[in-house]
């Protein structure tokens, strides 16, 4: 029997350590968490996390061989492997406020098992790091190391994407794992490719050094949202042109070098790693004295906010320049479908720029509850206060009770619910001023038979 061990119980350590609980029943799986309401949460029949998919693999397990719990010290002596995947923010203030990643979790939760443990343990850096994180932990590991504690220490990030994480998680592109280029590394690192090896294909574990895995979780999420921001840059030449940007990224994505992932313009990206794993490289790349390097990826960042500001200013130049007083339908508030997540969600912007221009905002996301959106649009930076969200935004429990007397419809989230397919658009328009407008921020609405309903549409990369 192996005994693991998780702690953090958040969008990551839940999932990636449920699954592993979920395909491997002789294995002993142990999350742990010192937020007492988000592991009574994880007990209970509502889970914390949203994630389709997700309450089958736990309510399989739990109590089973998988287990939630407050007792870290007890999980860690217990524990064979420990994954360690916690939180990392971005620092808000100090030296790299703004892009550096804050690893104080991450060194509490090391020296916690440093101080804990009383055999050897496999320490596994899940959460996504800068590079050469590991070494620091290493340095705190050894340092309280004995000749009865032995700590060796892997690198194995994660990459599922929210919304698809079950699926992410059991059938993966990939698995990496990244070690010490010792002996004793190279055995730890073993120990772990044999778990993941009851269910995935050994060719898609992929074996590397600590840095290379390290580095590689950051690269990924850049260059993916790097060709998000390609696309969106082109979106706003098409506008100018009369160019279709949904034409123009087929075109491109007919193409075998490119491909046709990731290349739908939007609104902006937004979720939990992207900007922060972006904003992370650009700060490795300024440490490393490499300003022209940190400029580049800058930029990815940058026209992702230059993307949300240009929509809502279309939104307001449409609506006859002016939104004052006027109900606006926000109809989604998740960074993207099929999640709870609001981390960095466009509709965050989008709702407190709104606000400011004195609009009534009424929202509807099918996901997130009315708390986390006041909550989200009432922090630090964001440019709201509570006052404001009392007074101008309205928490609404459906799309038509959202649309109703609205001056415009605005989509923010892909969900599928909000397609022509599952709406009655012709029922909306009834109910909305006139002339009554729809900005598709997502591309997924049909414009002609919204404008044969009477609607005047505007959508993203489209000039008509």
């Amino acid at each position: 029997m192996v005994n693991i061990c998780c702690i953090g119980a958040g969008y990551v350590g839940g999932p990636s350590s449920a699954v592993i609980a979920y395909k491997c029943h002789d294995i002993n799986v142990t999350i742990v968490d010192l937020n007492q309401a988000r592991i009574d949460a994880w007990n209970s029949d509502n889970l914390p996390i949203y994630e389709p998919g997700l309450d089958e693999v736990v309510f399989a397990r739990r109590g089973k061989n998988l287990f939630f719990s407050t007792n870290v010290d007890q999980a860690i002596i217990d524990a064979d492997l420990i994954f360690v995947s916690v939180n990392t923010p971005t620092k808000k203030t100090g030296m790299g406020a703004g892009m550096a990643a804050d690893l104080a979790y991450i060194e509490t939760a090391t020296r916690r098992i440093a101080q804990v443990a009383t055999t050897p343990k496999i320490v596994i850096e899940k959460s996504t790091v800068p590079c050469r994180t590991a070494q620091s932990m290493r340095t705190i590991l050894e340092a309280n190391s004995t000749s009865n504690v032995r700590f060796d220490i892997l690198s194995n990030p994660e990459f599922l994407a929210e919304g698809t994480a079950i699926s992410d998680l059991t059938n993966p592109d990939r698995v990496l794992i990244g070690c010490l280029q010792t002996p004793e590394g190279f055995a730890a690192q073993q120990k772990l490719v044999d778990v993941y090896s009851r269910w995935i294909p050994k060719e898609r574990v992929i074996t590397m050094n600590l840095w290379s895995s390290e580095l590689s979780k950051l690269a990924a999420n850049a260059l993916l949202a790097q060709r998000i921001s390609s696309i969106n840059a082109l979106s706003a030449i098409c506008e100018a042109t009369g160019a279709d940007v949904d034409e123009v990224a087929y075109a491109c994505g007919t193409d075998s070098r490119i491909g046709p992932k990731f290349l739908k313009a939007s609104v902006g990206f937004g979720g939990s790693c992207f900007q922060k794993d972006i904003l992370n490289l650009v700060y490795l790349s300024e440490q490393l004295y490499l300003p022209e390097v940190a400029a580049y990826w800058k930029s990815v960042v940058t026209m992702n906010e230059y993307q949300k500001q240009r929509f809502t200013h279309r939104i307001v130049r449409t609506l006859f320049n002016t939104v004052t007083h006027k109900r606006i339908a926000l109809l989604g508030f998740a960074f993207k479908k099929d999640t709870g997540d609001t981390r960095e969600s466009a509709a965050i912007t989008l709702s407190s720029y709104l606000v400011q221009e004195r609009a009534h905002v009424a929202i509807y996301d099918p996901k997130v509850s009315a708390k986390q959106i006041k909550l989200d649009l009432t922090e630090p930076g964001v440019g709201t206060n509570e006052a404001e969200v009392e007074k101008h935004v309205e928490i609404c429990n459906s799309a038509y009770e959202a649309c109703a007397g609205a001056a415009a419809l605005v989509i923010v989230t892909e969900w599928d619910e909000f397609k022509m397919a599952q709406l009655d658009y012709q029922k909306i328009y009834d109910s909305m001023q006139k002339p009554a407008f729809i900005f598709d921020g997502r591309l997924i609405l049909d414009a002609p038979k919204l404008r044969e309903i009477g609607f005047r549409v505007e959508t993203i990369g489209k000039s008509i």
